[in-house]
């Protein structure tokens, strides 16, 4: 055993966020999984996946994506919802279990878009445009073929959709969630709106980068009225998308300094950049800074954290430098080890993050789970 570089010592300092106390500046990445009841609710086997990781020296877990409605907003089948209170009971055994641990968790809420693949309630999606997502649905989660072309949102719809975030939230709240994240990210509905070719909207939802970001900023106050000024709100953001990884905002750095502009003007506590690789410019044909330098140059008074392959320990203390970060979210390598931050802070070994190729064809995610011995999940 070794003791831990000086380059990487940030990692495990504390760090304070809207009143959580957090040990290190180690995040659990959000990770798509399909463990829950068909009905959405938690299960005994989500409750062991998440406090094992708070074991493992996460200060601060960040869900897999949670469905707010019982209308559009699943994704997966056997997703975790938000949805109803009975949702919202049987998180409780899974934030105990955490907080037992010394850990924080946040609920990431999700509305699925244009990339919905299974969902138990009701069929069709629902999106900012008629416009399908790009690429096929993911085998791993049961889905195969062209996404189906969504329908548009209405402007009323378009309050239900926020009205179920904030009743989510709230839910989210009084199952003992610390937080609650949106999920802006990745292709799903609030990152449709904000992408240009899915959003063909002429209603002042749609058009200009600033007007494409209205639904996040709306969902964030209608969040932040319904949970109060002392619960954290965050909200995730990137360019790629699950059926579009390359995709890059066509406005570059401009488009980034409004997007991250308009998040800054919110009552949002933190901002959490996703990409490919967390380190790399974001757009290497214009300028050399990352998605979390541009975030943290652009809203300056947010909380930044960054996501995209920080596998070790040294990669993670660059994001905590020059990149910009306050916080790293580890998602695949955490997979490898839920002790993760427990090796580095150690000098013990980092595995490399494991790959679902490396298992065969697998049907779920759930027989992957039964066949190695750590849960299986997929950063999203």
């Amino acid at each position: 055993m070794s003791e831990t570089p000086a380059s990487e010592s940030t990692l495990h300092e504390p760090y304070g966020l809207k009143g959580l106390d957090l040990p290190n500046r180690a995040v659990l990445a959000p990770m798509t999984r399909i463990s829950a009841h068909g009905d959405g609710r938690a299960t005994e086997r989500m409750r062991d996946y998440y406090r094992s990781f708070a074991e493992g020296g996460f200060g601060l877990l960040v869900t897999e994506g949670i469905f707010t409605d019982t209308a559009h907003s699943q994704g997966y089948l056997d997703q975790p919802g938000l949805a109803t209170p009975e949702d919202g009971e049987s998180w409780a055994s899974v934030t105990a279990a955490v907080h037992e641990q010394g850990s924080s968790i946040v609920a990431q809420l999700m509305h699925a878009g244009p990339q919905g693949q299974g969902n138990a309630y009701t069929s069709g999606l629902r999106s900012a445009s008629a416009v399908r997502a790009r690429g096929e649905q993911a085998g791993m989660y049961r889905g195969s073929g062209p996404y189906e072309v969504p329908d548009a949102l209405s402007a009323a719809e378009i309050g239900e959709v926020t009205s179920s975030f904030a009743a989510a939230a709230v839910r989210a709240r009084e199952a003992g969630f610390d937080g609650v994240e949106i999920h802006g990210a990745n292709g799903y509905l609030v990152d449709a709106f904000l992408t240009d070719y899915l959003n063909e909207r002429t209603d002042g939802y749609g058009g200009s980068p600033l007007a494409r970001t209205r639904l996040a900023r709306e969902i964030i106050e209608a969040v932040r009225a319904a949970v109060g000024n002392d619960f954290v709100v965050g909200i995730r953001i990137s360019q790629g998308k699950v059926s579009d990884a390359t995709h890059r905002w066509s406005g570059g750095v401009a488009e980034a300094e409004t997007i991250f502009g308009a998040l800054a003007g919110t009552a949002v506590d933190y901002v959490h950049t996703t990409e490919w690789k967390a380190n790399a410019p974001a757009f290497p044909d214009e300028d050399a800074r990352s998605l979390s330098q541009l975030a943290r140059e652009f809203a300056p008074t947010l909380t930044v954290i960054a996501n995209g392959h920080l596998d070790t320990g040294a990669e993670a203390a660059q994001s905590l430098g020059d990149g910009g970060a306050d916080l790293v979210a580890i998602g695949k390598a955490a997979l490898a080890q839920h002790d993760w931050p427990q090796r580095v802070q150690q000098g013990r070994e980092v595995l490399e993050p494991l790959a679902p190729s490396a298992f065969g064809e697998l049907a779920t995610l759930q027989d992957w789970e039964l066949r190695v011995p750590e849960p299986a999940s997929s950063s999203r």
